[in-house]
């Protein structure tokens, strides 16, 4: 497979049918600890428990598989890894102890999945996740209103985590939990994030004497933004230079929700929709993981998917309404993954996180196809995800060009070479069309011939002075007599629409509408990525995601469509100042360089 983000690329890690949650650590005696959750059900079925595997080659190759817990005792599950400084590893992780067999949901029925109830436990292993304690030990939660209200009163919590614990500077570790108030439509119905503090756990050797605070402090966890909705789940945080604790969890509202603590997990900031910058565009999101990693050079990695996520309609004791009404399963739509790099930034409160725009990490072929709860690991100068799509999980490793463009998106300023195929930085009526890469071709090398996907793509590059926002205008067009070749126009609403004729089928994908602007240049960058068949638009060194108008602002193309050779000139509009046509897709990274470097000169 020619693409590196392709999730075929990866390295199966073995599981028993179910694999969810497959999260590393690097251990001292160099191997890859991993932790997961299977089962040879499907998820939630009787026998899933949690185990752990060693890699010693990067997540190549794995040893065998060692059960945590017994697939013939009761459900564990969702398990995280804590290693301390002297080499021990805890894994955290849920455990029906009580053999319950059902549970209510709010509207009166029951669910017989019960893997998100019981207790929140751990066991350690001191030679590197080869053997594990005997004895499991229990973690005090202390109970939330949430807690209280469920159906059996308290008597009974529902909770679950996929968040890593956090060893914190001088102040011991935090692990993540996610408290869950009522079962019911969408099996959460209620939840918010909550956090054990342990002062003790990274120094102490006897588990009996670890101790665990539960914060923040009161009775209520980190939920969604007035009108979010009931569901604030998943939280993944992070600690900044100052100390300042930073966590990120989905909502069902189309944006994930982020907040600040200054003071080590008691209280935190009003929950508000995750933004770019404070001030700036919020990111969507729809209801599955998100995660932020700090990486070693001090910056972030944060995962999500970069759509608005679907319309989930009235929620029982919620609003009616909790963001755009978009069709279809909030859980759907995980395909592909993509990543921002952030950095610190000061600021009078303190410091916080600014992002940069995204870049596709992973995709697969079939867009129903669900990864998630990615991990991140550093590891002899490369990066690594792990990721599962519930019956697969695997491992990645990162190109260098993808990261690298995104940790330095912030200065760059120059523009891509690589691959430029024209470059016209005059206004012209008309120029010279270049041979395009051949998307599809014939593969001689099979049997029946049949096709050759060569995950191939193009980019072009305008610099616009628009006169006027009328729909209609031609700015480019290479087709031939017989309509085929590329278009791009002005639609309604200030965008652009960019139209792909094979001479067999079309694609056409349209920009957000009031990125074009007259009185000021316009920068615009349209990609059509073969890799994942995703036409994406980059105005003004922003990618396209659809803002408050529609869940996407990129479109899937057909995967048999064909180069869209036309005419051998193409025509241009007298608004285009500038051109540049790329034989291979642009990263986001580099369609926003070429950008800075324009409005450098």
């Amino acid at each position: 497979m020619p693409d590196p983000r392709h999730l075929s690329n990866g390295w199966p890690i073995p599981s028993e049918g179910y694999a969810d949650q497959p999260y590393v650590v690097r251990c001292d005696d160099g191997a890859w600890l991993c932790v997961m959750t299977t089962g040879r059900g499907e998820e939630g079925a009787t026998g899933q428990h949690v185990v752990a595997l060693r890699s010693l080659d990067h997540g190549r190759t794995w040893s065998e598989i060692v059960p945590i817990e017994p697939a013939d005792g009761p459900e564990a599950s969702y398990a995280v890894l804590l290693r301390t400084p002297f080499g021990r590893v805890y894994a955290f992780y849920n455990h029906n102890t009580d053999r319950v067999k059902e549970v209510k949901r709010e509207d009166k029925g029951v669910y017989r999945r019960v893997d998100s109830l019981g207790h929140y436990v751990f066991r350690y292993s001191d030679d590197s996740g080869k053997t594990w304690s005997a004895q499991r030990y229990d973690v005090p939660v202390r109970e939330f209103a949430c807690d209280r209200e469920n159906v059996y009163g308290g008597a009974l919590r529902f909770f679950w985590n996929v968040g890593r614990p956090l060893p914190l500077a001088d102040r011991g570790a935090l692990m993540v939990l996610h408290k869950v108030g009522a079962m019911g439509d969408g099996f959460f119905a209620r939840s918010e994030g909550a956090f054990l503090h342990s002062a003790n756990i990274l120094i102490e050797r006897d588990p009996a004497k670890i101790a665990f605070d539960t914060l923040p402090d009161g009775e209520v966890g980190l939920r969604a933004p007035a009108g979010g909705g009931r569901v604030s789940e998943e939280q993944s945080v992070v600690q900044l230079s100052d100390g300042s604790l930073y966590c990120v969890y989905r909502t069902i509202a189309g944006w994930p929700t982020a907040c600040y603590s200054r003071d080590g997990g008691h209280t935190w900031t009003a929950p508000a929709y995750m933004v770019r910058e404070p001030g700036g565009p919020r990111l969507k999101h729809p209801r599955a993981a998100n995660f932020v990693w700090k990486c070693a050079n001090g910056k972030y990695l944060y995962w999500f998917h970069n759509h608005g996520g679907a319309f989930v309609g009235r929620m029982a004791g919620g609003p009616d309404t909790v963001g755009p009404r978009y069709p279809g399963s909030p859980y759907d739509d995980r395909n592909p993954a993509w990543l921002v790099a952030g950095e610190e930034r000061d600021t009078p409160e303190g410091r916080v996180i600014v992002w940069s725009q995204p870049e596709i990490v992973l995709y697969d072929d079939d867009p129903f196809i669900r990864m998630s709860y990615p991990d991140l690991v550093e590891d002899g100068g490369e990066t690594y995800l792990t990721e599962t799509q519930k019956t697969i999980g695997r491992v990645h490793l990162l190109p260098r060009p993808l990261l690298e463009g995104l940790f330095g998106q912030s200065s760059h300023r120059e523009v891509a070479r690589s691959g430029l195929l024209a470059e016209h930085l005059a206004p012209a009526a008309a120029v010279t069309m270049p041979r395009l890469p051949e998307l599809l071709t014939r593969d001689t090398a099979r049997g029946d011939n049949g096709t050759r996907d060569l995950r191939a793509g193009f980019s072009l590059e305008l610099s616009l002075a628009l006169t006027s926002l009328d729909a209609g205008q031609t700015l480019f067009d290479s087709r031939d007599a017989d309509g085929r070749g590329i278009l791009l126009t002005t639609v309604d609403g200030g965008a652009a629409r960019l139209t792909l004729t094979d001479g067999r089928q079309s694609a056409a994908w349209d920009s957000d509408r009031g990125v074009l602007r007259v009185g000021a240049p316009t920068h615009l960058v349209a990609t059509v990525d073969g890799g994942p068949k995703i036409i994406t638009f980059v105005v003004d060194g922003v990618l396209c995601d659809g803002g408050e108008q529609r869940q996407f602002g990129w479109g899937r193309y057909s995967p048999t469509l064909r180069t869209p050779h036309g005419a051998a000139s193409a025509r241009l509009a007298p608004t285009v100042t500038a051109l540049r046509i790329y034989g291979r897709a642009l990263r986001t990274s580099e369609a926003v360089g070429n950008q800075r470097a324009a409005l450098a000169k």
